[in-house]
């Protein structure tokens, strides 16, 4: 079942990255994010009703979901869809990989969990390969400071993310399952964003390219319920750092599809890049094992 989990997650999600570009355009960004996620809350929400498993849960337990709902389903994707207009949506995948080294940070901050000396030669690793990827794109002064803006808004998006996961980890220890979790997170989510688009008096708009639509209902149906069913349940099983290894595969099909689709161009920099980005993260997973000499941390 865990590997199935990791499966539907790592497809679905690097694919999904793509389909955010289509939602860019007319429509603003709280909007799309919005009509997002309450699609996804309109799908799931009687979903479970129906079948009997939303699962009852304490009146505390609501404090945290409407947390939940703000860093996985809200502020996170605002930076994210923003991120969309400056990088190639495989550039904005690799980022979001960052994700394994939040967690481990955040595991620490929050619930105690020592990070092994590895993540030091993982996070060197994971930043020189960053460095690579983005340096054909960097030596355009005309381009760089929107590239770093993008870059700033998908770290910024990932690290909300991370906060979820943590929230996600609560969760777990006491006993409240995923579906339930993403339900309850996603509707207020949804509405903490139309709070937003209300207060800002954001003109609620339609884009009539039918790319929109459909990107809209791939992101609400499969990367929204789907996804986030399928990742959070792997957090539940398995904790937030071994769930995270999902990440590493996402650029791997976002980076393809990139490439077909937005005419990303490989080349030996960016090539490496993106060879040492998924070789820190293996590290930081501990699926690649070095000596201890070699870590940074015994240096």
């Amino acid at each position: 079942m865990t590997l199935f989990l990791y499966i539907v997650t790592v497809f679905v999600w690097g694919t999904s990255w793509l389909a955010i570009t289509f939602q860019g355009g007319s429509v603003d960004t709280l909007v799309s994010v919005f009509y997002r996620f309450a699609l996804a809350t309109v799908i799931l929400f009687p979903f479970l009703l129906i079948t009997k498993r939303l699962q009852p849960v304490k009146r505390s337990d609501h404090l945290w979901f409407f947390l939940q709902g703000c860093c996985l389903f809200c502020f996170n994707f605002i930076c994210f869809y923003n991120a969309a207009q400056y990088m190639p949506s495989g550039l904005l995948s690799i980022v979001f990989s960052a994700a394994i080294f939040y967690n481990v940070i955040n595991n620490r901050v929050f619930w105690g969990v020592k990070p092994s000396p590895s993540i030091y030669t993982a996070g060197t690793l994971g930043l020189a390969g960053l460095t690579l990827l983005f340096w054909q794109e960097l030596q355009h002064t005309a381009a760089s400071h929107e590239l770093f803006l993008g870059i700033a808004l998908a770290a910024l998006g990932t690290f909300g993310f991370s906060l979820g996961n943590m929230i996600t980890v609560r969760h777990a220890k006491h006993n409240i399952n995923p579906l339930t979790g993403t339900a309850y997170g996603m509707t207020y989510g949804s509405l903490v964003l139309l709070a937003i688009i209300t207060v800002t008096q954001t003109p609620i708009t339609w884009d009539s390219n039918p790319m929109y639509a459909y990107s809209l209902g791939y992101l609400a149906l499969f990367s929204s319920v789907i996804g986030f069913t399928a990742y959070l349940s792997l957090v539940n099983r398995i904790g937030a750092n071994q769930a995270a290894y999902a990440t590493v595969l996402f650029p791997v099909i976002a980076l393809g599809l990139s490439s077909v689709y937005e005419g990303y161009i490989w080349g030996v920099m960016n090539g490496l890049g993106l060879v040492l980005v998924l070789l820190g993260n293996a590290v930081a997973m501990r699926l690649i094992r070095l000596p201890k000499k070699l870590t940074v941390a015994h240096i």
